[in-house]
């Protein structure tokens, strides 16, 4: 009779994909260091849903290109202070 198979465990330095999500933005403006820059690399390398997020993220850079707050308009951070305020109490209410 066969043992089942146990699935791999990431090794403790490894990481998943929740937080190769988080930490894109620092992978994209060159923030993280060395070591977090090789484990985010390492994921990509084996996963290609965060590998197609990453494109996904650079296409949107590319088309929208970059916005400063002195260029939005008082309504513009009006709505997106509002947005963030929304985004916010509805992640503190799944926390709950």
């Amino acid at each position: 009779m066969r043992l089942p198979l146990l699935p791999l465990l990431p090794r403790r330095r490894d990481i998943v994909c929740q937080q190769a999500v988080e930490l894109v933005t620092d992978y994209l403006e060159g923030a993280l260091s060395r070591a977090d820059r090789r484990r985010f690399e390492a994921h990509l390398a084996g996963c290609p849903h965060c590998t197609e997020y990453l494109a996904q993220m650079r296409a949107t850079i590319e088309l929208t290109g970059r916005v400063t707050p002195e260029e939005l308009t008082p309504q513009m951070q009006d709505a997106f202070i509002a947005l963030y305020r929304q985004w916010r109490a509805d992640g503190d209410e799944g926390r709950g």
